[in-house]
């Protein structure tokens, strides 16, 4: 058995491994346990049985192990026993010895080092005493030690290891013994001799027979995660899985293969493992079993039989055993023929000589050919493409293929239509003249300038096939291919008087450059915009002004930018470009709602997405998709925005815009973060992230991620996240609405974590440019946290200094934001109530405000923090008490039931330092002592010491251990003991949470009055 496994990470198998572990469990105290465990060849099955004996090996169980060998049809007799048993010798010879003692000849049929064995047969008689014998000998061994027997490949088995395996599983009755079993399920065929014995064991109740599944997406990805040692790209992932069929063993294979330069082929171990099965059929059935390996996924059986050139009754003959051998498998309408695995079918292509595959493709393709109707009307051109292509017939296969490529952009598989238009440019150059100027007219590439200077039936240049190859790859997420394309095209056009195409070349350039982060695309638009100045009116140059006004709502949102938008649209209206205006429109409605005109703005973004679904127009329906829900949840309209994802999630996947559906999703999911709404949050971004391939899209989910984990109080997971998100953006295209978030983020971290500096540091950084008009949705939170987190460090020793400088600055940034909108409206109350209580100012007129803004537009969270705060106002005012009381019970309700623990202990801490009972307590934590007791000490309520409350008092005046030391009169050693246990009890990270949270609760007042001096 081999005990390597490529990947270091055991990966799934929850449910197997328990059951196996449980069966260890169970024999460890006396129940023997005896289990079958199948699975295709390379399914994962010794990988399983690996993790079981790691654990049996932590629990000092003596493991034996034995693998049945094949030899012609039938293996060597007792192989696994014979193996096992000697391992056991080894391992426990003293032990063995003993168990065995007076059958030691008897059983040296099995284990021959024990004796002499008796020669002549058996008999049925003998062989009964000799399993008896068997079963005892391991009875005894298992007697006082846990044993655990794995017997490997029981379809090799030989007779009589079967009969003594199913005696084996009948006959154990005491000892601590574990017997497993494994065997291929996918070798196991009609007429195989273990069958009999499977179904035998399977009536048995004392038998658990566990069936292994190939492994999910989600599985192989950690998989792959394990052999790269990274999380590998959504592109490798998809191939990956898609080759291997969820297989682990070719999992592993493949990612080797990939590793060491091989990814179109197979390695040749595993090539050669799988022709084995192949290679033993009938040379009939090895020629349908090679036609059938390039005649695609499946084969028809009627195109099989039109190719082949066997009678019905050879090919019938043929087929049979290519299926009893589990090789070929009817598909599932039984009219046709497909490989059992995948791999099998590349290995045998693989495995074809060069002339033989070319023999056979061009065999396929002229009965196709022939007779269309041998295959549905759906596949025909892509099939006809696919045998012309591997016939090496560039003359027949190019024409085809790009008929092809245009069915496939019609169906939105933009990927395929990538595979078909590569395959066009390899070929072209080896074309024949004739056959270019046959081919059809450029397809799909949108307001490129074809070739033929506008004459419907010009025929396609290689130019033109290049704009078809980047709209393709850009469509299908494969960016960085459409850059090189792109980049490629435009080293075509140097030196040419050619300007048009040229300036649509740098505007998908610039696209691309944005998309991966590797330049905000500015450079390239502005390329783009002189090369189109002073020429006619054209569909490109509309396009330019549109990519200027959409690259300005991204980088310089403002009225400047909405008057470009405006401009835009004009001009793509007057050259009769229906899909630029409509591009230009959804930024012109985008950036109109932010403006204040939210119903004005709204109408246009849904007209437009309206009518660009109508039109097919992808693309518009893409950043429609995403704007609408974005923009809504801009306006505090989350419930609106969540209905709109839920559309746009639709249709993008419909469409096959996978990466576009990750953003909606992303918007999806802040919506309903919005709403209170988490866990729907976390599913949400769980389903994006198997959808997003651009970096752009996974530094979306990161963020999302990471707000999610800072509500929660999970300040690792939130930090991890925003440097996730931080790489994905990376430093080259930076978008305020990203970058204001991810700093609002870092700050709310570092204040938590009570580095102070840090957050006034990124506050300083963000503001440095100042929060233009259009950014208020993501400006006016920040803002809050910056006011909110100098109002929480107010008293702390050293954090007078620049704290005035960031409070003005605070107040500056402000007062020219818009706050037209509920939404925006509850913010600015907000950032004036926290900017009160950073002056030590009560205000609860402010914080009342505040609660009814929030409470109008379903801010849960936010409300919930609002009448916190409000509550203490009134506290600190000396206001009604149930008035109070009523806002806290309220507040901790919310928070507990949105699992947002940090504004949960706030407001617990809050109800025990006024006295204040809370009814309703967060499930699964505890309360704190005093939180439901009017006369407890605040102090004592958090279950501190008096000799600890002494030390935490002069922490929060900024002493050192030493000093603490001096004061009480103890050792600086049991000064430091006591902090330690402080930290622990007030569930901080240091001595600056400490003294924090002391001032938060007025432990002592006298503190505060200190350090303000």
């Amino acid at each position: 058995m081999e005990t390597r496994s490529l990947s270091p990470v055991f990966v799934g198998r929850t449910d197997e491994l328990a059951e196996l572990t449980g069966a260890l469990a169970r024999a460890t105290a006396g129940d023997p346990q005896a289990l079958l465990i199948g699975g295709e060849a390379g399914v994962g099955k010794t990988r399983l049985v690996e993790e079981l004996l790691d654990t049996a090996c932590t629990q000092e169980a003596v493991i034996a192990i034995g693998g049945c060998v094949e030899i012609g049809a039938e293996g060597l007799p007792f192989a696994p026993f014979s193996t096992a048993l000697r391992s056991l010798r080894r391992r426990l010879p003293d032990e063995l010895m003993a168990a065995a003692e007076g059958q030691e000849d008897e059983l040296a049929l099995i284990l021959p080092e024990l004796g002499q064995s008796p020669g002549g047969p058996l008999g049925e008689h003998g062989t009964a005493r000799l399993f008896e014998l068997t079963a005892r000998l391991l009875e005894r061994l298992a007697a006082g030690r846990t044993v655990v027997l794995v017997l490997e490949d029981l379809h090799w088995a030989d007779a009589s290891t079967r009969h003594l395996l199913a005696y084996l599983f009948r006959a154990l009755r005491r000892g601590r013994l574990v017997v497993i079993a494994t065997y291929r399920a996918d070798d196991i065929h009609r007429r195989h001799p273990l069958r009999p014995l499977l179904a035998e064991l399977d009536r048995l109740r004392s038998v658990q027979h566990i069936e292994l599944s190939r492994f999910s997406r989600s599985e192989v990805r950690s998989q792959l995660t394990g052999i790269l040692a990274a999380e590998p790209e959504p592109a490798l992932l998809d191939e990956i899985f898609e080759r291997s069929d969820g297989n682990a063993f070719f999992v592993e294979e493949l990612a080797c293969s990939i590793e060491a330069g091989c990814r179109a082929g197979l390695s040749d171990s595993l090539r050669d493992l799988l022709l084995v099965r192949v290679e033993a059929l009938p040379e009939d059935s090895q020629q349908v079993v090679r036609t059938v390996a390039e005649g695609g996924t499946t084969i028809e059986y009627a195109l099989l039989m039109a190719a082949v050139r066997l009678s019905e009754d050879d090919l019938i003959a043929a087929l049979r055993a290519a299926v009893s051998a589990n090789i070929l498998v009817p598909t599932a309408d039984g009219d046709g023929y497909r490989f059992r695995h995948s791999l099998v079918r590349e290995a045998v292509s693989d495995d074809l000589l060069a002339g033989e595959r070319s023999r056979l493709n061009r065999r396929l393709a002229e009965v196709l050919e022939a007779d269309p109707s041998l295959v549905r009307a759906d596949e025909r051109t892509t099939r006809l493409a696919s045998y012309w292509y591997n016939a090496h017939d560039v003359t027949k296969a190019l024409p085809v293929i790009l008929r092809a490529s245009v069915e496939a952009r019609r169906r939105s598989a933009h990927s395929e239509q990538l595979r078909l238009l590569e395959r066009a440019l390899e070929l072209w150059d080896d074309a024949p003249e004739d056959v270019h100027g046959r081919l059809r007219p450029p397809d799909g590439t949108e307001v490129y300038p074809p070739s033929g200077g506008g004459r419907d039936e010009a025929p396609l240049s290689y130019l033109d096939l290049m704009a078809e190859a980047t709209v393709a790859a850009r469509y299908g997420g494969a960016r960085e291919r459409a850059l090189a394309i792109s980049k490629k095209a435009i080293r075509a056009l140097e030196g040419r008087d050619d300007p048009l195409r040229a300036a649509w070349f740098w505007t998908q350039r610039s696209s691309l450059m944005q998309d991966l982060a590797r330049g905000d695309g500015w450079a390239e638009l502005a390329t783009a915009q002189e090369l189109v100045r002073g020429l006619p009116p054209s569909a490109v140059h509309a396009d330019v002004l549109v990519n200027v006004a959409s690259w300005g709502a991204l980088h310089q949102p403002g009225p400047d930018t909405l008057l470009a938008a405006d401009r835009a649209v004009q001009y793509a209206r007057l050259v009769g470009a229906e899909r630029i205006e409509l591009h230009g429109r959804l930024v012109r409605g985008w950036l109109t709602a932010d403006s204040g005109a939210v119903e004005e703005g709204l109408a246009e973004i849904r007209e437009v997405r309206d009518l660009a679904e109508a039109l097919g127009a992808v693309d518009v329906i893409g950043r429609a998709s995403i704007n609408l829900p974005s923009t809504l949840e801009s306006m505090g309209r989350s419930e609106e925005a969540v209905a709109a994802a839920e559309h746009g999630i639709k249709v993008c996947h419909h469409r096959g815009l996978a990466d576009k559906e990750a953003w909606t999703r992303a918007n999806q999911a802040q919506s309903l973060f919005s709403l209170g709404r988490w866990p729907e949050a976390d599913r949400v971004l769980d389903g994006a992230a198997g959808v997003a391939h651009s970096r752009k899209s996974r530094g979306l989910l990161a963020v999302r991620r990471a707000e999610l984990a800072l509500a929660r109080g999970d300040l690792d997971a939130s930090g991890s996240q925003l440097a996730q998100a931080r790489g994905f953006f990376g430093t080259h295209d930076e978008q305020p609405q990203h970058e204001i978030t991810m700093a609002r983020l870092t700050m709310e971290i570092a204040a938590r974590q009570g580095r102070l500096a840090d957050a006034r540091a990124e506050f300083v950084r963000i503001v440095a440019d100042g929060f233009p008009v259009g950014t208020q949705r993501d400006a006016l939170p920040l803002l809050c946290v910056a006011a909110a987190m100098e109002a929480d460090a107010l008293g702390l020793p050293g954090a007078g200094a620049g704290r005035d400088a960031v409070l003005a600055t605070v107040r500056a940034q402000a007062k020219p934001l818009p706050t037209l909108v509920p939404v925006w409206h509850a913010y600015g109350l907000l950032c004036d109530a926290e900017l009160a209580r950073a002056h030590d100012e009560a205000a609860p007129m402010l914080w009342a405000r505040a609660a009814a803004a929030f409470e109008a537009v379903n801010r849960p969270y936010e409300l919930a923090l609002v009448r916190h705060r409000w509550a203490s106002a009134l506290l600190d005012a000396h206001a009604a008490r149930s008035d109070a009381t009523a806002l806290l019970v309220q507040a901790h309700e919310t928070a507990t039931a949105l699992g947002a623990r940090p504004l949960a202990e706030d407001i617990r801490r809050l109800a025990v330092r006024a006295r204040i009972t809370l009814t309703t307590a967060p499930e699964g934590s505890p309360v704190p002592a005093g939180a439901t007791d009017p006369e407890a000490d605040p102090a004592t309520s958090l279950g501190l010491t008096p000799r600890e409350q002494e030390v935490l008092r002069l922490v929060t005046f900024g002493r050192s251990n030493r000093r603490i030391a001096e004061e009480l009169y103890i050792s600086p050693k049991t000064a430091s003991v006591h902090v330690s246990n402080i930290l622990a009890k007030l569930g901080v990270s240091g001595r600056t949470e400490a003294a924090a949270l002391a001032h938060r609760l007025r432990l002592y007042p006298e503190a505060t009055d200190v350090a303000a001096v």
